[in-house]
C-alpha cells in the first residue's frame, strides 16, 4: 500500500507512471527564491516573456547577500522587490528571516508540492509538505506554470522508536542517520519517517532533520502531518491550512532504517563532510575556538530557548567567540519579550540578523586554525571563509555547552530548563510585501543596477567535442568548490562573467585563465560531483568558460539537472579504472554525440594517451532534448 511520498505524488502527477527512477513530471503549488539564487531565476522568468506567476504561491526572500560593504547585494535586493512586484511575487525583505524558517512558519501546507532555488528547501517536509531543492532555472520554469520533471524516487523510511533523552536533540538524529547513510545515500530518494516516535518531535523538530535530508542528497524528507502539525498550524495562527496526512498502516519502502531515540546520544560531525559522524563523547575535551548558533537547520523557538536556558545565569568562555542568529523575525521577537535574548547578551554572545550569516561564509569567519561548532548544515572545507579552520556540526545544546567550557561537552543529563512551546505567537506579517494586482503591477519598472547583467547563452550541442581536461577532481566535490560561497564571491551572482573568475580558485587557482587560453574543455570528476547548494552558478559559469561535459563516476540530483539545463552534457564512467587513466590537459575526443538516445553510451578517445574508453548517461527523452537545444532556455525559446 501506498507510502505518504507516494500519495503526494500522486495527486500532482502531470506525467508519466510511479515506477521506480521512471521519468515523472508533478505540479507545483508554492516556489521559494533566496537572493543568492533568486536574481538569476527572475531574470530567466523574464526571459520567457510571463506577465504574472503562475502558482498559488511564489515567494523571493532576501537572507543570503545581506552583508552591504557595497552597491553590489542593495541593487539586487533592489531588483529582486521591483521583479518581484513586477510578476506578481510575494517578496520578504531583508531583515524578516531566512526562507526555510519563515515559510515553514508563515506559508508551506501538509499535502502541497514546494520547489525552492536552495537545496534545503526540503525543510518544510517537517510539516507534511513534498518540498524538493532546484535549480533557479527549474524554479522560474514552475512559477511560469511548467511541471517540474524528475525521476520516481525511491522511497527509504525511517522508523523512530520513543523518546529523546534530555540534552539530545532532533539534530543528532539526522546526524546518525548521516552516519548511517552518507552524503549520497539518499540521492534518487524521498526519506520519509514514521512510528511512534514523531509523535514526540514538533515541527520545528521535524524541519531539522528533513532540513538536513540535503546532506543525504536525498530529493526531500518527508514527515506526516498530525496533532503536532496542527498545533503548529495554530500556534501561527493558520489552523485552516491542516489536513491530516500519514501513509498507510501497510505502507511499504525500498528500505527501513530503525532508530531508538531513547538510546541516541549527542553527535558530532567532524571536518569536512556532514557525514563524518561520531558521538560527542568520542572527541569529547577537544578544544574550541568560535560557537555559532542559528541557521535555517537550529534556529528555531524550541532551539534558541534551551540555548539560553542553558546560558543563563553563565559566561561564554574567554577563550570562544559565541554567535547567535534567530531564523526569523518572528522568532527574535519572541526571545525578546521572554528574556532569553536578555540571557543570550548577558552571557557574552553576539547577536546577529535573521539570516544565513556565517552559514555561507557572511561574515564570521573563525581565527587561523580554529575549531569551530556550528549547528549549521554543512561544514565543506572553506564554506566558512578560513581555509584552516576545523568546521564541526553539532546540536544546539551541545554548542552552547561546550561554549561555557571553552571545550567539547556532551549535554546529555545536563540539567536546565526545557522550552515550552507557546501556543498561540502573535503573528506580524508587516515585513512582507503583498503581490499587487495584474493591471497594477504591469505598471512596475524594474530595477537593474549596473551588477546585474544578462544571461549568457549556449550554442546548441556539438556533434563533435575536442577539447582538453580543464581540471581533474576527486570523490564529493560540492558545488561550494565549483562555485565558491562567501562575502567575496557571493555580491557577483547576477554577473556570470565575474563569477566565472572564482570557479574552482581553491582547487585551481588558473582554473579560469585555462579555460579561456583553451575555449573550455572538459571537468573529470570522481563520486557524487557536485553534492550541497542547489546553486546553478556552478554550472552556469563553467558553462561561460566553454565547458563541454562533465565526465564524473557519479553526481548529485541538482547539479546534474542544472548540468543539464545549461547545456553540459553529464557523462558517466562506465569503469571507475578509467578515471585513474586521465590526467589534466589530456585532449578528449567524443564524435557523433548528437546521436546520443536513453540508455546509450558515447566513446571517449584520450588523443594524449592513444586510448578509448566508453561512457554512459542516464538521460530521459526530454534530457536530451534539452541538450540538443544548448538548455533549457534554448529549448523554451524554439518552442514558443
Amino acid at each position: 500500500m501506498p507510502n505518504l511520498t507516494k500519495k503526494i505524488i500522486k495527486t500532482h502527477l502531470c506525467e508519466g507512471n510511479l515506477n521506480a527512477q521512471e521519468p515523472i513530471a508533478i505540479k507545483i503549488d508554492q516556489t521559494l527564491t533566496q537572493d543568492a539564487t533568486g536574481t538569476m531565476a527572475y531574470l530567466q522568468l523574464e526571459a520567457m516573456g510571463v506577465d504574472q506567476a503562475k502558482t498559488e504561491l511564489s515567494v523571493s526572500y532576501v537572507d543570503h547577500n545581506t552583508l552591504q560593504s557595497g552597491f553590489e547585494n542593495a541593487d539586487d535586493h533592489k531588483y529582486l522587490q521591483t521583479v518581484a512586484e513586477k510578476h506578481g511575487i510575494l517578496f520578504s525583505r531583508p531583515g524578516n528571516g531566512i526562507c526555510h524558517q519563515v515559510h515553514l512558519e508563515r506559508f508551506a501546507k501538509p499535502g502541497k508540492t514546494l520547489l525552492g532555488s536552495d537545496s534545503h528547501t526540503p525543510t518544510a517536509g517537517g510539516i507534511g509538505c513534498l518540498a524538493i531543492g532546484a535549480g533557479g532555472l527549474d524554479v522560474a520554469c514552475a512559477m511560469a506554470g511548467r511541471p517540474f520533471h524528475l525521476r520516481t524516487p525511491k522511497v527509504i523510511g525511517i522508523e523512530l522508536k520513543n523518546k529523546l533523552r534530555q540534552g539530545v536533540s532532533s539534530k543528532d538524529i539526522i546526524l546518525k542517520i548521516l552516519q548511517l547513510l552518507s552524503v549520497k545515500g539518499g540521492v534518487g530518494s524521498v526519506i520519509e519517517y514514521f512510528g511512534d516516535g514523531v509523535s514526540s518531535l514538533s515541527v520545528p523538530q521535524r524541519a531539522t532533520i528533513t532540513n538536513m535530508g540535503a546532506e543525504l542528497g536525498a530529493t526531500s524528507s518527508l514527515f506526516p502531518s498530525d496533532e503536532k502539525t496542527r498545533s503548529f498550524l495554530k500556534q501561527q495562527g493558520r489552523e485552516t491550512d491542516f489536513i491530516e496526512l500519514k501513509a498507510d498502516e501497510d505502507a511499504t519502502y525500498d528500505q527501513v532504517i530503525t532508530i531508538d531515540l531513547e538510546e541516541l546520544e549527542p553527535m558530532i560531525a567532524l571536518p569536512h563532510s556532514p557525514d563524518h559522524v561520531v558521538t560527542v563523547k568520542e572527541v569529547e575535551g577537544m578544544k574550541i575556538d568560535q560557537v555559532c548558533i542559528g541557521s535555517c537547520t537550529n534556529s528555531s523557538y524550541h532551539d534558541l530557548v534551551s540555548v539560553g536556558n542553558i546560558l543563563k545565569g553563565k559566561t561564554v568562555h574567554q577563550d570562544v567567540s559565541l554567535t547567535i542568529s534567530p531564523g526569523s523575525r518572528q522568532i527574535f521577537k519572541e526571545l525578546s519579550q521572554n528574556g532569553t535574548l536578555t540571557d543570550m547578551i548577558m552571557a557574552g554572545a553576539r547577536i546577529l540578523e535573521c539570516t544565513c550569516g556565517p552559514c555561507i561564509g557572511m561574515g564570521q569567519s573563525p581565527i587561523s586554525n580554529a575549531v569551530s561548532l556550528r549547528t549549521f548544515n554543512r561544514n565543506f572545507y572553506g564554506r566558512s571563509g578560513t581555509l584552516s579552520a576545523k568546521v564541526c556540526l553539532v546540536s544546539p545544546e551541545t554548542a552552547a555547552y561546550s561554549a561555557l567550557c571553552g571545550e567539547l561537552r556532551s549535554p546529555l543529563g545536563l540539567s536546565y530548563e526545557i522550552p515550552v512551546e507557546p501556543a498561540m505567537i502573535k503573528t506580524d506579517d508587516n515585513m512582507f510585501i503583498f503581490p499587487k494586482a495584474a493591471q497594477e503591477a504591469a505598471m512596475v519598472e524594474v530595477v537593474r543596477g549596473p551588477n546585474i547583467r544578462p544571461l549568457p547563452i549556449n550554442a546548441p550541442l556539438a556533434d563533435t567535442i575536442d577539447k582538453k581536461v580543464m581540471i581533474k577532481v576527486e570523490d564529493n566535490i560540492t558545488t561550494d568548490h565549483i562555485a565558491p560561497a562567501g562575502a567575496k564571491v557571493l555580491p557577483y551572482r547576477s554577473n556570470i562573467e565575474k563569477i566565472s573568475t572564482f570557479v574552482f580558485m581553491n582547487n585551481k587557482a588558473d582554473f579560469h585563465d585555462c579555460c579561456i587560453a583553451n575555449g573550455g574543455g572538459y571537468i573529470i570528476a570522481g563520486e557524487n560531483y557536485g553534492q550541497g547548494s542547489s546553486r546553478e552558478h556552478a554550472a552556469l559559469a563553467p558553462m561561460y568558460l566553454g565547458i563541454k561535459a562533465v565526465i564524473a563516476k557519479s553526481f548529485a540530483r541538482i547539479h546534474k539537472a542544472n548540468l543539464i539545463n545549461f547545456g553540459i552534457l553529464p557523462l558517466t564512467f562506465t569503469s571507475a579504472q578509467d578515471y585513474d587513466l586521465i590526467d589534466e590537459m589530456d585532449e578528449l575526443l567524443i564524435e557523433h554525440v548528437c546521436d546520443i538516445y536513453p540508455g546509450g553510451k558515447l566513446t571517449v578517445y584520450n588523443k594524449s594517451k592513444q586510448k578509448s574508453f566508453m561512457v554512459s548517461y542516464d538521460l530521459s527523452d526530454l534530457d536530451i532534448k534539452t541538450l540538443k537545444a544548448g538548455g533549457t532556455l534554448n529549448l523554451i525559446r524554439q518552442e514558443q
